[in-house]
C-alpha cells in the first residue's frame, strides 16, 4: 500500500438544487494514507467509500443552493465538501489532503431551456429597442410637422402684415381711392397668370384685352356685394 498521495476521480452525478435544477457535478480528492492498517482493516475498500461520502456531501451541500451559487461557487461547494468528509475518512487512517469541483454544469435539457430564454430575452430586448427607435422616429416627425406648421402659419403672418403695409403705403401715396386695391389685385391677378403659362399642363393662356378695366369690374362687383 502506498504511503503517495492518491488521485480519486469522482464521477459525474445529476444534483438538484434548492430551485429545482438538475446540474451535472463531479469532482476529484487528493487523499494520503497515513494509517496503512486502518485503511486495511477499518474499511473493505477505501476508494469506493470515499467516492461515495464525496458524491453524496456534493449532492446535499448543492441541493442547498440555487443555480445561480451553485454555478459561481466553487470555492465555497469545496471548503463545505472538505469539510463534510475529512472527519469521516480520518477513522480509515486516510487524510483528505484538497477536493476540487471539476465540473458543474446545467443538464443539456436546462442548458436548452437557458438558450431559449436568453433568446427570448433577446428577442425582447430587439423588440423594445425597435418600438423605441419607432415612437422616436413619430416624435421627431412629429415634432417637424409642428414646426413647418408653425413657420407656416408665421410666414402668413409675415405676408398679410408686408400686404397690409402694401396698402397703407399705396394708399398713401395714391389717396383715399379704389386704385391702391385694383393695383394690388391686378398684381396678384398677373402673378396668377404667370404661374399658369408656366405650369406644365397649361396648353393655352387667354388675357384679356384690357386687365386694368377688367378687375376693376371684378373690384366693383365685390364692393357691390
Amino acid at each position: 500500500m502506498t504511503t503517495k498521495d492518491i488521485v480519486l476521480d469522482i464521477p459525474s452525478q445529476e444534483v438538484i438544487t434548492r430551485d429545482n435544477v438538475v446540474i451535472i457535478a463531479n469532482a476529484v480528492a487528493y487523499i494520503n494514507i497515513v494509517r496503512p492498517d486502518k485503511a486495511v482493516y477499518g474499511i473493505e475498500d477505501y476508494e469506493y467509500g470515499i467516492r461515495n461520502l464525496v458524491q453524496t456531501s456534493l449532492r446535499s451541500i448543492i441541493g442547498e443552493m440555487d443555480l445561480d451559487s451553485a454555478l459561481s461557487s466553487r470555492d465555497e461547494i469545496k471548503m463545505k465538501l472538505k469539510h463534510a468528509i475529512s472527519e469521516d475518512i480520518a477513522d480509515w487512517g486516510i487524510t483528505l489532503k484538497t477536493v476540487e469541483i471539476q465540473d458543474i454544469n446545467p443538464s443539456q435539457t436546462m442548458q436548452a431551456s437557458m438558450e431559449e430564454q436568453a433568446a427570448a430575452e433577446r428577442l425582447r430586448r430587439a423588440t423594445v429597442t425597435r418600438a423605441d427607435g419607432q415612437k422616436q422616429a413619430a416624435i421627431l416627425e412629429a415634432d417637424g410637422r409642428l414646426e413647418a406648421s408653425r413657420r407656416d402659419a408665421e410666414a402668413q403672418v409675415v405676408l398679410a402684415r408686408g400686404s397690409e403695409e402694401s396698402i397703407r403705403l399705396i394708399t398713401n401715396a395714391m389717396g383715399e381711392e379704389e386704385m391702391p386695391i385694383v393695383y394690388l389685385l391686378g398684381e396678384q391677378y398677373i402673378k396668377a397668370i404667370r404661374e399658369l403659362a408656366e405650369s406644365d399642363n397649361a396648353k393655352m393662356v387667354v388675357l384679356p384685352a384690357d386687365i386694368l378695366s377688367t378687375i376693376k369690374g371684378m373690384v366693383g362687383d365685390k364692393l357691390k356685394v
